[in-house]
């Protein structure tokens, strides 16, 4: 199983990202995404979704348009892992 990140090691984790943010209500992070068109969004998500697949590792996200809005938990953790450090970096990359 999978452990939730808490105390300094949540802070020093969360530090690493950028733009990334607490879902206020719950134990998770969020980021929203901007682009030209509804392709580049769509193919965004597509990389994101073969990663996610590879890593048993699933976002939370939506799509209207070139927006993309995601959102990462360790639900078997109860909120906030590794799991979601790893992928928050990996879709920064591909961003």
């Amino acid at each position: 199983m999978t452990t939730k990140l808490s105390g300094q090691a949540r802070t020093d984790a969360l530090a690493t990202l950028d733009g990334w943010s607490a879902v206020p209500g719950r134990d998770a992070i969020g980021k929203s995404f901007k682009f030209a068109d509804f392709n580049q969004a769509w193919g965004f998500m597509t990389r994101i979704a073969l990663a996610a697949d590879k890593a048993d590792h699933h976002p939370e996200w939506s799509n209207v348009y070139n927006k993309v809005e995601i959102v990462l938990s360790t639900h078997d953790a109860g909120g906030v892992s590794d799991k979601d450090i790893t992928l928050a970096k990996f879709i920064d990359s591909i961003a």
